[in-house]
């Protein structure tokens, strides 16, 4: 009886708890103001770029099986494309693991506008660095 008592109750509170949470909303890229030029620089596109597009590289991040660094490509607010510069590899199953996910999470990526994406089963390490990467490339883009 005892038993039951305690259990129902821990039940209970966890229901509680997880109903009071809060679900987390991203903002898309586009839906962030712009970020103003510094003062004196000059705003239009580098060289060989299409007008409001640009390019910017997210941090190179250590995993367990070796850094993965994207950059992505944004025109008019939005994320428009996603090159991976670096990704785990030295060894064929890294790289059966890696030619699997990175597709995926660029897909994702690409369809969600963020990074604000879902980890590929079976490449957890790669996926997060992949993830964290990508933040740090669409912190530098809308900051």
């Amino acid at each position: 009886m005892r038993r039951a008592v305690l259990a129902t109750a821990s039940t209970s509170t966890l229901v509680v708890l997880l109903l009071a949470l809060k679900p987390h909303h991203s903002t898309a890229l586009a839906d962030r103001a712009p970020v103003p030029a510094p003062s004196g620089s000059a705003s239009s596109p580098p060289a060989g770029s299409a007008a409001g597009t640009r390019t910017y590289t997210g941090d190179p991040v250590d995993t367990r099986y070796g850094t993965v660094q994207v950059s992505v490509t944004v025109g008019a607010g939005h994320l428009t494309g996603v090159k991976v510069l670096q990704a785990p590899s030295g060894d064929g199953h890294s790289e059966r693991i890696t030619a699997d996910a990175v597709p995926r999470l660029t897909q994702e990526a690409l369809s969600a506008g963020s990074a604000h994406i879902d980890a590929v089963s079976g490449a957890s390490y790669t996926s997060q660095g992949y993830i964290r990467s990508l933040q740090s490339a669409l912190d530098r883009a809308g900051g």
